[in-house]
């Protein structure tokens, strides 16, 4: 167990957060980064890796204690900004393995474990990694409002038969609206693709969880070398002149971020979230 002396007063119980892995730094971390609980990050190097950690109160990150604190929305967001803020201040200086959020260890002995299990694993994602970032492009699709003519409709139909005939010619102008917008999704993401090292199609967002206005069509993610990246986004702001064939359709692009889609050997996100023993949740 660690310990955390508070001034004068009794020791806390602390475990050891970890924020990602990544290969020995070249250069330093800013100066005055903090983490979650606002206190700076260390590193931990162990066979050939370094991982990125910091202490934090067994009494917020045990187990149950931790999942009280998922259902604190304030508390989740305060962390997950503290834990966002070490990523990419990493990202700065590496290709990092980020960690999922909350991923915590009984002491630095759990952490050197899990970089000893996982060396091979770490070394090979961290090789397939190493010079690149990870670029988020999304097309999403605004609702047809009142004033587009693919949604007049007459305000009091003369009769029963005019009112689902026009019902039909709504519904066929949202499809064939809607087929541009995907084949306009398609053309995009095969040209991001062919400019990037790797890609990935995630699940279209929800859009109550999202709060983005408009329907999801294209939710992707591009493993893209930082040498590239200029070259990259100019790409996507050429792509953007041909979003006037379908009205109301944006695209967002976000990044550089670290490559958290492309962690997996095959996709998959490789990091777990810990116990407080340092075995996963999943």
């Amino acid at each position: 167990m660690n310990d955390e002396r508070q001034g004068d007063g009794p020791r806390e119980d602390v475990l050891t957060y970890v924020y990602a892995v990544c290969r020995p730094l070249t250069a330093p971390l800013a100066a005055d980064l903090t983490g979650v609980g606002g206190v700076p990050p260390h590193q931990i190097a162990h066979a050939g890796l370094v991982a990125l950690v910091g202490p934090v109160p067994e009494r917020d990150f045990a187990e149950a204690a931790l999942r009280a604190h998922l259902e604190d929305l304030d508390w989740l967001s305060d962390t997950a900004r503290a834990h966002q803020r070490a990523i990419d201040a990493l990202t700065a200086v590496t290709c990092p393995l980020p960690l999922r959020l909350a991923t915590v260890f009984r002491d630095d002995d759990g952490v050197r474990a899990m970089l000893e299990e996982g060396a091979e694993r770490f070394h090979r994602v961290l090789e397939r990694i190493d010079g690149r970032v990870e670029w988020g492009v999304k097309v999403h699709m605004d609702p047809v409002t009142s004033d587009e003519p693919s949604a007049a409709a007459p305000a009091k139909p003369a009769s029963g038969r005019d009112y689902l005939r026009s019902r039909r010619t709504q519904r066929t102008a949202q499809d064939e609206r809607w087929q541009v917008a995907e084949g306009f999704a398609r053309r995009l993401h095969d040209a991001l693709a062919r400019q990037a090292d790797d890609s990935r199609l995630h699940a279209p967002q929800n859009q109550s969880l999202s709060r983005a206005p408009g329907r999801n069509i294209l939710n992707a993610a591009y493993l893209v070398p930082r040498a590239d990246s200029e070259e990259f986004v100019e790409l996507v702001d050429r792509t953007k002149d041909d979003e006037d064939e379908v009205h109301g359709l944006r695209v967002e692009l976000t990044g550089p971020w670290a490559a958290y889609s492309f962690t997996g050997d095959d996709g998959a996100d490789t990091g777990s979230a810990g116990t407080a023993d340092g075995k996963s949740r999943a």
